[in-house]
């Protein structure tokens, strides 16, 4: 396997391990996930806060499965990478706004007490860490080490 080879496949572990990890966190208490989707305060009707709360782990769980596996490689980078821009936009949103919330990325999230603070700066640095992943992963999806390889029949997919 070439250099990029090896970097995509680092790449696509860590990408789908960080979705997993994520889901894996929140799904356990979907009610604290609503709530830390509602701490944003966006614009959206409450069932549909909702709606994104419940479904924002199972999303990130089967997600950060199917990129670690390697299946439709190119396309699940794609989503993945969809997902961070939008929780770089989300977080930035809150950040310009004055919110002071934790993201509920790899947590519970929601508002902050007790002085504690956000910290959108890195939690950012690390969703664009991840969006460059993403990227990478969709220039160069071609891994011996992926269902879309095995499917294909071949060290390589096609």
């Amino acid at each position: 396997m070439s250099w990029k080879g090896w970097v995509s496949l680092v790449a696509r572990v860590v990408l789908g391990g960080a979705l997993l990890i994520a889901g894996l966190l929140k799904i356990g208490d979907l009610r604290q996930s609503v709530a830390a989707v509602r701490a944003y305060q966006l614009p959206f009707p409450d069932g549909f806060v909702s709606l994104i709360g419940n479904t924002m782990p199972v999303i990130e769980i089967v997600l950060g499965a199917v990129i670690i596996a390697g299946l439709f490689t190119r396309w699940t980078a794609a989503l993945g990478g969809l997902m961070m821009i939008v929780f770089i936009v989300g977080l930035s949103s809150a950040w310009a706004r004055g919110l002071n919330i934790d993201c509920g990325c790899f947590s519970p999230g929601g508002e902050l007490t007790n002085g504690q603070q956000a910290g959108y700066l890195w939690e950012i640095l690390r969703d664009l860490g991840l969006l460059i992943l993403a990227v990478w992963v969709m220039l160069f999806p071609r891994v011996p080490a992926s269902v879309d390889a095995w499917i294909a029949g071949s060290d390589t997919p096609a």
